[in-house]
Parts: structure tokens; sequence; C-alpha cells
């Protein structure tokens, strides 16, 4: 006879209340948006389009979740910034150094190579000052965004730089591969990636444990100021990446582009059932939060609604999603699959009776 007290022997995926319930809600928009489009939803126009549109918010949402995770109100305020300022940095400075028609694979690699170094050093400077001067992270991180948005400001006069035609460089924004955007296979490679870090490395492990319980962490000897300083650099990395995406999608960079992105990204970082307080996020849960948003939009503007309805709709869905899955928030440090299984304490040894 089975014991009743034994352990679950359900996947760990269905034991997650929040993947559960954002599975569920992608199937339910994406039967109902296809509907109310009469199929127009699933032609490959439109998915096409809807793939291109997630990585810049998908990614610019990883950077937040890795800075939620990591505990002491850490969050990221200064992505989009970031991500501005490393395109229009790599389009103003690279026709000076090499010629996008002699050679154009050339062109495009120096191009990556630059966005992405900006945004790994901006990040780092994130991470060593939280860490360093031991500044709130939200503080820092909007003193950051002011500070990368005012360098953009003055490099370009406030106006849009233009991202020199190269083919290669336009296909990362622009082009397929396989009938699936070449961007939204960058996405895909980073929340992989990412997810086999937090959930195979010991980085990760460190990492939930700073977030859930920062004494014990330090008791464990895990050095406080690396891992911020680790942190904030893959932050900043994807950021960059974000900037790169859309600086080749349209073939130009502002010092105001995605404005709006910051909060759309805090929402799906939320709704993916990322702890605020830290310690606790899935990157599963984060690409799927990102889907149902991305649908929404589409089938919204499939059907001409307004966007005011549609933040209605996100902000119904975040409250939803908080209140489906709020009882699963509580995590052990392993807290990547449903909580833990309780440690068992012996019982006491026996009197002898003296």
């Amino acid at each position: 006879m089975k014991s009743s007290t034994g352990p679950s022997k359900r996947p760990v995926w269905f034991q997650d209340r929040q993947f559960n319930f954002l599975i569920g809600v992608n199937i339910l928009v994406v039967l109902v948006a296809t509907w109310m489009s009469h199929g127009q939803f699933l032609d490959i126009d439109n998915l096409q389009s809807m793939g291109g549109q997630l990585p810049e918010l998908g990614l610019l949402a990883l950077g937040i979740m890795l800075s939620m995770v990591s505990g002491n109100g850490g969050i990221d305020l200064s992505g989009v910034g970031l991500a501005n300022l490393s395109g229009m940095v790599a389009a103003m400075l690279l026709p000076h150094m090499v010629s996008g028609d002699d050679s154009p694979a050339l062109y495009t690699g120096v191009f990556v190579c630059i966005v992405v170094l900006i945004g790994l050093v901006g990040g780092v400077l994130n991470g060593v000052v939280i860490a360093k001067l031991r500044l709130t992270p939200i503080l820092c991180t909007l003193g950051t965004q002011l500070l990368f948005t005012g360098i953009a400001v003055v490099l370009s006069n406030g106006a849009s730089v233009r991202v020199e035609y190269v083919d290669p460089l336009s296909s990362i924004g622009n082009g397929t591969f396989l009938q699936v955007p070449i961007s939204l296979w960058i996405f895909i490679a980073a929340v992989l990636l990412l997810g086999w870090i937090l959930k195979r490395t010991p980085f990760g492990l460190r990492l939930y444990l700073m977030g859930t319980n920062p004494k014990a962490a330090f008791y464990a000897g895990i050095p406080r100021a690396r891992m911020l300083i680790v942190t904030y650099g893959l932050c900043g990395t994807l950021a960059s990446l974000a900037g790169l995406i859309s600086a080749t999608h349209t073939s130009s960079a502002k010092w105001d582009y995605g404005n709006s992105y910051l909060l759309i990204a805090i929402l799906i970082a939320v709704m993916g059932g990322v702890n605020p307080a830290g310690g606790y996020g899935r990157i599963v849960c984060v690409f799927l939060a990102a889907t149902v948003l991305q649908f929404l939009s589409s089938l919204f503007n499939l059907l001409g609604v307004s966007q005011f309805f549609g933040d209605c709709a996100w902000g119904f869905l975040l409250l939803a999603s908080l209140a489906f899955a709020g009882g699963e928030r509580v995590r052990a440090i392993f807290g990547i699959g449903g909580a833990a299984p309780k440690r068992q304490v012996p019982p006491p040894p026996a009197s002898t009776g003296r």
C-alpha cells in the first residue's frame, strides 16, 4: 500500500499554479483570438509579426527578473535607457571604423560586439554602485537610467541616429530563419541559456539563496558584491540585446524609443510569478507571461481595439495571476518547481530510566 504522506508523483511542471495559470491563459487567448479574427490570428504573417515584436520586451523582462531574484528590493530600471544608448553609440561610432559596403559581415559583427559591450559595461556599473556603495537598487538604477538617457541625448542632440543598412545586420531585426524571426531565435536562446544557468549552475543556486535569505547567504560564504556585479552585468547585456534588435528592426536609434517598455517589462516579470522581494522566479513563466501580453496586443490590433482597453486587460490579468497563484510565492531556496519537502527531524533518544 502506498503511503499517503509520500512525495507527490505529479510532474514538477504541474505543481506550479502560476505555470498552470499562464498555460491556460495562453491557450484561451489563442482560441478566442482565432475565433474572433476568423483565423487571421494564426496567419503566418501575423505569427511572424508577433514573433518579431516579442523579443524586445521579453529580453527586458528577463533582466527585470534577474534583478528581482537577487533580493534586497532589487530591480533594474535602467534597461530601456541602456538599450537605446548601446544602439545609438554603435550606429554613430561604427561607420568611422568599418565600411558596411566593403565588409558587411565584419560590420555586423563589430556592431553587435559594440552594442553588447556597452550593455555589459552599463550593467557592471549598476552592480558596482549597488554592491560597493550599498545603494538601494531601485534608486541606483533610476539614476543610471537618467544618466544613460542624458548621454544619449547629448551625443545625438536629441535627434534620431540612422543605422546604416547592411543586409546581415538588418536581418537580425527583420530576417527569418526556418520561417521564424531571427530576433525570436535570439530571445529563445537567451531563455534557454538563463534557464540553464539559474537551475543547473552554482551561480543560480547562490542567487536564489541570496534573494531568499541574505543572512544565510552571508554565513554560507557567498560573495554578495561579486554576485550583484555579475547579475546586473547580465541585466545590462540582456538590455543591449533588446537595443540591438530595436536598432536593426527600425534602422534607427533614439534616446526616447520604447519609454513605455519599462512598466510593461515589470508587468511581465511580476505576472510571471517573480517575487519582487527576491528569491523566486521561473524563466519559463516569464516567457509565458510575455507571450500572453503579445497575443493580446496582436488581437487588439487586429480588432481595432483601443490600446487603453489593452492596458485595462493587462492590469486585470496581473491581478488574476496574483490572486490565483499568490499562495505559491513562498518557496524554498530550490523554488524552481514547487515547495521542497519538509526535512524529517529524527525523534529524541528514548530515556534509559536512570
